[in-house]
């Protein structure tokens, strides 16, 4: 197993160029990296103490900044000690620049602007939180879409996944022996998803989660075979309603949330 450390410097939050290392980094197999996040890194006298630090915890150098001055130093500092140091934004920033023949705006942190779709995001967001496990079903009808699952199939972090791109996203949990609640069967505006996971791994996740709560498991929250027919009542449940479905069993939340993506597309675009 190969190890190092890479320093993540930004002239503002650091998001991107965290995003950029990590999307990067796992397309290599048998590595494990430290991530040392610098961010708001925005004067002479930062970078000094930056490249001091990166002088003792060798490693690689990832940075954002659109000044041009403070990128310079940093560059120069990291070449001087043999560390490499590379720019996320500048490549994809000039070719932009040369496309479209325009020049940049130096603004740190400019896509952070506080415009309508940040507002609408922070809406969003708390949306999610007020409607998260089946809360405030009184007002569903405001979501953009309802997530429907059984325990434990990621429904929770789907829907802040979305909120952060400006969806409103509510999850019911579907519990034996628990009506679902009637709001639900009389929006129309939202769509509706189902969440569905394979038994076997949905009973190890289960697992570790009543370990990690210290509960007992001798349970039919675990059994493979209580567990199988929640899954297939859920499922029977949503092709009753007509409802696509999802098996969530080996996506990342982002792959999930990126199919949730297309099917809300769709149906915004057959409405329109």
């Amino acid at each position: 197993m190969q190890r190092f450390i890479v320093h993540l410097v930004s002239d503002s939050t650091g998001e991107t160029v965290t995003h950029v290392a990590r999307a990067c980094l796992v397309q290599f197999d048998n590595i494990e990296f430290e991530e040392k996040a610098w961010p708001m890194v925005r004067t002479p006298d930062q970078v000094v103490k930056i490249l001091d630090v990166v002088s003792k915890q060798r490693g690689f150098v990832l940075y954002t900044f659109v000044d041009q001055n403070i990128a310079k130093q940093l560059c120069s500092g990291c070449s001087q000690i043999q560390i490499p140091c590379v720019p996320v934004l500048d490549p994809v920033v000039a070719a932009f620049g040369k496309f479209l023949n325009a020049e940049t705006r130096a603004r740190p942190g400019g896509q952070h602007v506080m415009d309508a779709e940040y507002f609408s995001r922070i809406d969003a967001i708390q949306f999610a939180l007020t409607h998260d496990d089946g809360q405030s079903a009184w007002d569903l009808h405001e979501a953009d879409v309802i997530l429907l699952g059984v325990s434990r199939t990621s429904k929770t972090p789907t829907c802040i996944y979305l909120a952060n791109r400006g969806i409103k996203a509510a999850n019911v949990p579907i519990v034996p022996g628990c009506p679902v609640p009637e709001q639900v069967f009389e929006v129309r505006n939202p769509i509706i998803i189902g969440l569905t996971k394979d038994p076997k791994r949905l009973v190890e996740i289960r697992r570790q989660r009543l370990r990690l709560l210290g509960q007992d498991e001798n349970t039919d929250y675990v059994d493979i075979g209580a567990v199988s027919n929640e899954i297939n009542e859920a499922r029977r449940l949503c092709n009753k309603h007509d409802w696509p479905t999802i098996n969530v069993s080996r996506r990342s939340i982002e792959e999930t949330a990126a199919q949730i993506l297309e099917l809300y597309q769709n149906r915004s675009d057959k409405s329109a």
